[in-house]
């Protein structure tokens, strides 16, 4: 018969031999239990954000930086939140955070650390990047007009713009100030003040200040137009991608999350139908939630920068642009100024001068040039020279935007704007 002190160790040995037994039976368990419960909780803390970078002003990376930027880390939360029944509107930040993420990736941007105040060198390979990746869509789908027309146009936005840093120093435009001055005062001397009045808002402005301008206030313009350019890329390429890797069913989740309206879906159908019709008016409404949507306030907050600085800057650019579409007239040579009136003799005076009598930055003149000009004719190359725009589209993209750098023929514009200054009296 054991004595109590015997009975009470092999009870305390019989404890110990369970807790190792249930330690050894539940150990294979907690590696299934404890991610699950971590991914919970992390997807709980990703929901409901807002979307507070969605404009690029506000900072670098994606679209909440409380986000990752790894489409790999994102799309396991994404799946969860799909799993569980969530309402799309809840997981909306990470709903587009992740399309932008495989989108940045995809045409090999680096989102973490794409930040559009950094200026133009900094932000070469992404202007490069993000077009090759727009002409790209284009070459391998007909029906996405609306990359292919970005594409090109791009070559003529980022050489602007290679140019524009280039002129930082602000030698080259300061150099614009006289030759608009001259055509002020030569408008004043023949014409009189009445005349002068008509002229453009900005080509006066140009006038006035285009030699106060500072290095400072390019740089400023240039990081705007920066933003501009990822907003535009944050707003439509995830569309794009999902489109092409996921199909419609990717873009009602995004519809249903918020990121845009019936009317766009309505738009994408339109294009996923593939009629010329469709796709002409589909990407023609995309184009618009571009221009009219995305950065029309911004535009408009160009213009009003430091009041003639901004407006006198926008012309210029006006002025100078160069389309790259076939057929399409340089926005100089769209609506050219003239002006009709009386001279202080009394006689009937017509004035013409090969200049814009609008402003790009303006979204009714804009979208006039855009609507009337650039789609016919990017319509145009898509339906009857598919083969020539093709080849055009295929050039690498380094090529295309040096090719359509306009730092070479700035100058000569304005000085032949000035020379041919034409007055008919009668």
């Amino acid at each position: 018969m054991c004595s109590p002190f015997t009975r009470v160790r092999r009870r305390r040995r019989l404890i110990a031999l369970a807790a190792l037994t249930a330690t050894a039976v539940l150990t294979p368990l907690a590696p299934s239990i404890t991610p699950a419960a971590s991914a919970a909780s992390t997807l709980d803390r990703v929901l409901d954000l807002p979307l507070v970078n969605r404009d690029a002003a506000h900072g670098p990376g994606g679209i909440n930086p409380a986000l990752p930027t790894d489409p790999t880390v994102l799309k396991p939360l994404l799946d969860e939140a799909r799993a569980r029944g969530l309402a799309p509107t809840s997981y909306r930040a990470l709903l587009l955070q992740y399309w932008l993420a495989d989108t940045t990736r995809a045409a090999g941007i680096d989102l973490a650390s794409w930040n559009p105040r950094a200026g133009v060198t900094a932000n070469r390979g992404n202007l490069i990047k993000s077009y090759r990746f727009y002409e790209n869509l284009q070459l391998s789908h007909r029906e996405l007009q609306w990359a292919g027309m970005g594409g090109m146009v791009g070559a003529d936005f980022g050489g602007g713009l290679l140019d524009f840093e280039l002129g930082t120093n602000v030698f080259d435009f300061t150099r614009l100030a006289p030759v608009a001055n001259a055509i002020v005062h030569e408008t004043n001397r023949i014409l009189g003040p009445a005349f002068v009045d008509k002229l453009p808002s900005g080509l006066r402005a140009l006038g006035r200040f285009g030699a106060t301008i500072t290095a400072a206030d390019l740089r400023r313009i240039q990081a705007d137009i920066l933003v501009m350019q990822k907003n535009i890329f944050t707003d439509l390429m995830p569309m794009h991608r999902a489109y092409v890797t996921a199909g419609m069913p990717a873009l009602v989740e995004m519809r249903d999350a918020g990121l845009y309206n019936d009317e766009i879906l309505a738009a994408w159908r339109n294009i996923a139908g593939k009629t010329p019709d469709g796709v002409a008016a589909g990407n023609s409404r995309l184009l618009r939630r571009e221009q009219g949507e995305v950065v029309k306030d911004q535009w408009n907050a160009v213009r009003h920068y430091k009041g003639d600085v901004g407006e006198a800057m926008t012309y210029a650019t006006t002025l100078a642009g160069s389309p790259s579409v076939a057929g399409v007239p340089a926005p100089r040579s769209y609506n050219s100024l003239t002006m009709r009136g009386t001279a202080p003799d009394g006689r009937r005076v017509e004035l013409t001068l090969p200049l814009p009598d609008w402003n790009w930055s303006v979204f009714d003149d804009r979208w006039s040039y855009i609507s009337s000009q650039l789609l016919p004719s990017y319509r145009r190359l898509i339906e009857r020279d598919w083969p020539g725009l093709r080849a055009q589209l295929e050039i690498p993209y380094e090529r295309q935007i040096e090719s359509h750098r306009p730092i070479w023929n700035i100058m000569p514009t304005l000085q032949s704007a000035l020379a041919t200054l034409k007055v008919e009296v009668r």
